[in-house]
């Protein structure tokens, strides 16, 4: 279904209505992994950085707890801080608005997160140093940026508080590529696991949470699991195997009719008698044919054609 300058688009009923990429295995690891904070009593702020029109943003907004702050940072369509990346933001991210992104935000909440509308570079003055939990960086694909979105993760995060990575091994992103690995490398950032889009962090301790997620994963038969080592990390490799996404509310809108879809116009009968026959003879019809192929010479096969097309 198309839309015009003057129609908005429809509201989104589920959270699959939402635009954007977020796929289920990373639905379950942000559900355990925030499951796992808050079981053990964890507290303390979430940030998303790059929020396109919302569908990951909505999902964790979701897990704020009373007394937390939800902080989202993204362009919309203001301005870019340089040439590169006013060039990323026209041709990715081009339908993007705040208006879009709120109104499938408050589809599903009853508040909005505070937003941050501008360069991820407003982060570090804006977000309060070690005070996040959880923070999920899906913004910039330039390296200068993704160095400075983690670094910015780093100074925001509490001493066990976990960080997201998104396109960290995409053939499109090799900045964002280098820029994880090196922080892997050089800046003290430690794997939890890496999913086929993600990857998951910490500048504390990973051991713990690994060994339980490492218990959770071997318990179901949904998420193949391999485990390597390298350059002194050990990195926990999943890969969904026909997951389920984990239950999500559906949004106020859910109740409302489905929009209409338009109707392709009808070909006339005489155009293409074929497509009037019910399906059940023209499946035997076609089996006639192959087998005719199949089986009989060529030489009879083209007088059989031939004669069919003479008859039309």
């Amino acid at each position: 279904m198309t839309t015009t300058a003057h129609e908005a688009p429809p509201r989104p009923r589920r959270l699959d209505d939402v635009p954007g990429w977020f796929p289920v295995l990373d639905q379950v690891l942000f559900d355990w992994l925030l499951d796992r904070q808050e079981a053990a009593g964890v507290r303390g702020d979430l940030l998303e950085v790059g929020v396109y029109m919302g569908k990951s943003a909505i999902f964790l907004g979701r897990r704020l707890q009373h007394g937390e702050r939800y902080t989202v940072c993204d362009l919309f369509e203001g301005d870019a801080p340089d040439d590169a990346n006013r060039a990323e933001s026209t041709k990715s991210y081009s339908a993007l608005t705040r208006q879009a992104f709120e109104t499938n935000y408050l589809s599903f909440h009853d508040e909005l997160p505070r937003i941050l509308q501008g360069p991820s570079s407003m982060v570090p003055s804006e977000v309060e140093p070690g005070s996040c939990r959880f923070v999920h960086i899906d913004g910039s694909h330039l390296y200068e940026h993704v160095y400075d979105d983690i670094g910015a993760a780093r100074d925001v995060l509490l001493p066990d508080g976990i960080v997201v990575l998104d396109d960290f091994r995409s053939e499109h992103t090799p900045g964002v590529s280098v820029a994880v690995w090196e922080a892997v490398l050089t800046r003290g950032l430690r794997p939890i696991c890496l999913s086929t889009q993600k990857l998951y962090g910490t500048w504390g301790d990973p051991g713990p949470v690994q060994e339980e997620l490492l218990a959770m994963v071997r318990g179901r038969d949904d998420c193949a699991l391999s485990v390597q080592h390298a350059a002194g990390h050990r990195l926990v490799r999943l890969k969904s195997r026909g997951m389920k996404a984990p239950g999500f509310p559906l949004s106020r809108h859910a109740d409302e009719p489905e929009p209409e879809l338009a109707v392709a116009e009808r070909p006339e009968k005489a155009a293409a008698p074929e497509a009037t026959r019910p399906a059940r003879h023209r499946h035997r019809r076609s089996r006639t044919r192959r087998l005719a192929v199949d089986l009989l010479p060529p030489v009879l096969t083209r007088a059989i054609v031939n004669a069919r097309a003479a008859r039309r």
